[in-house]
Parts: C-alpha cells; sequence; structure tokens
C-alpha cells in the first residue's frame, strides 16, 4: 500500500538521527545466516551507538527472576540510595521480536534520572521462540513480584506504575489491566509510548510506516504479529486486542503518540476509551518525528522533551490508597 512520503515534514533532529542509524547499519558485520538471529544482531549493533553516552546513576543492579513462565532477566535502576523509592516497571520495545536491557538502556536510566523514580526493566522472553501469552504472563509476573516483595530492593509498593514503548506499551497497558482484573497487585500510573494496542485498520495505518525510515512498514508489522500470535484467533485475544476492555477503574495515564506513526490512532483510540470511562490521562502527539524516536535522544530534543514528559507525569502520581 503506498505511504505518505513524510521526509520533508521530519525535523532535523529526526533527520540526522536517520543517518546516524544508516551509518550503525552499514557498518555492521554479521556473524549469523539465520534471519531472525540476524535481525537481532543488526538491531543491537545499531542501538549502541544510541546507549554509548552513558547517563551514570548510583546504583544499576541485574537481576533475575523465576516465574512460573520462565526466568526473566531484570534491571533496577536507582536515581539516588533513599529508601523507600517509587518505582516504574519498564517492558521495552521491539515488535515482541528485538531488544533487550542493553537496547534500551539509555532509555530506562533518562527515565530514573529525570524522574526520581526507580526503573525496573524486564527483559521478557522473545518472538518466535515464545509466543504469546508468554510475554505478558512474564510482565504480570514480575509486577506481581514487585508488588509482594519490592520492600526488599528499598522500593515503594504503594507507589508501582507500569510503563514501555511500542510493544512494551502494549505489555505494559496489558499487565494493568491483569491486576484489575485480578483485584491486585494496585497499579497507580501507565506511561505509555506509542504502544500498539489493538486496531487492525486505522488511517495511521494506512498513511505512515516504511521499512526504510522506521521499520514499520505494512510487511515487518505483519511479520511482528506473526512471530508473537501463534493463532489467528489469538489475534483477537482480550489480552491482545486490548481496545476490547473496558478502560474504567484503571490509573491515571500518559499517552505519548507520534504523528507520523502507523500506531498513532491505537493511542488517540485509547485516549477516547479512557475519556469515556473518566480515567486521568495525558495524551501527546509529538511532531516531527518517527516511531521509536525515544532512542535518538543524543541528536533530537523532542526524544529528551518526551522522556521529560513522561518523568514529570510520573512525580504527579499519588499513592494507591490515597489518590483512589
Amino acid at each position: 500500500m503506498p505511504k505518505v512520503n513524510i521526509r520533508g515534514r521530519l525535523s532535523a533532529g529526526s533527520l540526522e538521527a536517520l543517518e546516524l542509524s544508516r551509518q550503525q547499519y552499514a557498518s555492521f558485520k554479521a556473524s549469523s545466516t539465520v534471519a531472525i538471529a540476524l535481525m537481532r544482531e543488526g538491531y543491537n549493533h545499531e542501538r549502541a551507538f544510541w546507549n554509548g553516552v552513558r547517563v551514570e546513576l548510583p546504583s544499576v543492579r541485574d537481576m533475575f527472576l523465576d516465574t512460573a513462565f520462565g526466568t526473566v532477566p531484570l534491571r533496577l535502576y536507582r536515581p539516588h540510595l533513599g529508601s523507600p523509592i517509587p518505582v516504574l516497571v519498564y517492558a521495552h520495545g521491539g515488535g515482541y521480536i528485538v531488544g533487550n536491557l542493553d537496547t534500551h538502556d539509555r532509555i530506562c536510566r533518562l527515565l530514573a534520572q529525570k524522574s526520581g523514580w526507580a526503573v525496573l526493566a524486564i527483559d521478557y522472553a522473545l518472538a518466535p521462540e515464545k509466543k504469546f501469552p508468554v510475554q505478558p504472563d512474564q510482565v504480570f509476573a514480575v509486577l506481581q513480584h514487585v508488588a509482594a516483595h519490592g520492600q526488599q530492593w528499598g522500593l515503594d509498593t504503594t507507589r508501582i506504575a507500569v510503563g514501555g514503548d511500542s510493544a512494551g506499551a502494549h505489555l505494559s497497558l496489558g499487565a494493568a489491566l491483569d491486576a484489575r482484573a485480578a483485584g491486585a497487585p494496585g497499579v497507580c500510573g501507565q506511561l505509555l509510548y506509542y504502544g500498539g494496542y489493538g486496531l487492525n485498520d486505522s488511517a495511521s495505518r494506512r498513511l505512515y510506516g516504511w521499512a526504510d525510515l522506521d521499520g514499520m512498514g505494512d510487511e515487518d508489522t505483519a511479520m511482528y504479529q506473526d512471530a508473537y500470535i501463534a493463532n489467528a484467533q489469538d489475534r483477537d485475544h482480550p489480552r491482545n486486542n486490548l481496545l476490547q476492555a473496558d478502560m474504567a477503574g484503571l490509573p491515571p495515564t500518559f499517552i505519548g503518540a507520534v504523528a507520523y506513526d502507523p500506531l498513532r490512532d491505537d493511542s488517540l483510540v485509547l485516549a477516547e476509551f479512557l475519556k469515556e470511562r473518566g480515567v486521568r490521562h495525558n495524551l501527546k502527539v509529538y511532531e516531527g518525528v518517527l516511531h521509536a524516536f525515544l532512542h535518538y535522544s543524543l541528536v533530537e530534543p523532542l526524544a529528551m522533551q518526551a522522556i521529560d514528559d513522561g518523568a514529570a507525569f510520573l512525580n504527579t502520581l499519588e499513592a494507591i490508597g490515597r489518590e483512589r
């Protein structure tokens, strides 16, 4: 399907980021011939560049959590050593098939530094080796563990937020819905950047998404879903198509959308459903940038602005039991 040519609408920072990304992929030397391994190697190589300028924090700790759905690597970022500290449980993006703790390290460090919250990053199992519902099961299991045992890590279990970017935003909203359905744990907020929540067709999906700009062309997005979902009937499963859910009772939510993103309308629809059910929310649509722009904070001021906006939102959240 033809797409709108938006290169001339992109910010100077986004154009610079595209060129730097192209250079990184051009310098990539593959060691695998297996398609999915090759994709991950290239993605990790390119993301290593954007994570090369490290944000120093007093404490960054790698851990593992054994769950009923497999062992999950975690990374806990602390912007200070005081306790207890509120925590953002963060799931990374990458279409469910790429991404890890290292590829999203700078984003998590910046969120911790700017918000004063701890950030607990989740390295959930990737598709297609593991398919739905393993990923949402793992994220919810981590959330439950934080609520039950987070005090042992110096965390304030009355102030637990969930968040993520792209596929991670989808998994985070799913975890909040799982928590509501289970009656626990209490989640005080959601920080959701450019997620896809269940639309199969929309104006933004028809207009935007380019393999050579953001890796979000029609074939790309179909591949992500095919890798993640084993059975066609699961595409409309309520833990995958989250827009089927009644949004009543969800916690305050920040929604960061991208104007030229095929997933933009998922965010707009989510905001409308939250509004309908009286859920406090803040929708912000960022112009002139592409899907996954949070990674480009070295050269794109709007990426830093979006992280600042998310950090400011976290600091509006009250402890569970006082606000709700």
